[in-house]
């Protein structure tokens, strides 16, 4: 399955920013366990590429495991040799640039409708708005009027009463970051990581 159409699907999006390698890796894998396919693990994380080593290792080629906070050229490249399929970028750039030059799917940050464009000349796959919690769903709502048929996922202070508004204002995704990892990615409860997991699904329906 494609990224595009991953998204369509599981239409949430994990967000992993952790200061613990090892508690992060155990996140990616606990979400993956849980049914949440589609996983970014932040470069502003600690030993971020090592963590999407050693996931990659775990959960196979087909899985959809991102690079997030891609910058830069070397971001991209850095995060495709670790295994990532995916990168995730907070605004337009070299990173979105070189991760389409390598072949990467890429969810590209936007905020205005010259973003949207831009990213849109560029190859990005689908369109990151971020931060979401500028203009919430009635700024999604009025953005899809001139893009009707683009893939926007909010990001950016996404619980899971904001998911529902999100998707209900025409997202195809959302991305959720510590509203559903919270401390676990620093070394917190897995099992209350777990519960959330299953609540975000069932707001997503994935």
């Amino acid at each position: 399955m494609n990224f595009a159409d991953a998204l369509r699907t599981s239409r949430l999006v994990a967000i992993i920013r952790g200061t613990d390698a090892d508690a992060s890796f155990r996140t990616v894998m606990t979400l993956a366990e849980a049914g949440v396919s589609l996983i970014e693990v932040s470069l502003t994380g600690r030993d971020a590429l090592h963590v999407i080593h050693r996931a990659r290792a775990e959960l196979g080629t087909d899985a959809w495991l991102g690079a997030g906070t891609v910058l830069t050229a070397d971001d991209a490249q850095r995060a495709a040799e670790a295994g990532a399929n995916l990168t995730v970028t907070p605004g337009l750039g070299a990173g979105l640039d070189t991760s389409v030059r390598l072949g990467l799917a890429v969810l590209a940050g936007v905020l205005t409708p010259s973003e949207v464009i831009a990213a849109n000349v560029a190859g990005a796959t689908a369109l990151k708005l971020f931060p979401a919690s500028v203009g919430g769903p009635d700024y999604l709502k009025a953005l899809r009027a001139p893009f009707p048929d683009a893939s926007f996922v909010p990001v950016g202070g996404v619980d899971a009463a904001a998911a529902r508004a999100y998707l209900a204002a025409g997202a195809v995704a959302v991305g959720v970051g510590s509203p559903l990892v919270g401390d676990a990615a620093d070394g917190g409860d897995l099992a209350a990581l777990r519960t959330r997991a299953a609540d975000f699904l069932s707001v997503c329906g994935g």
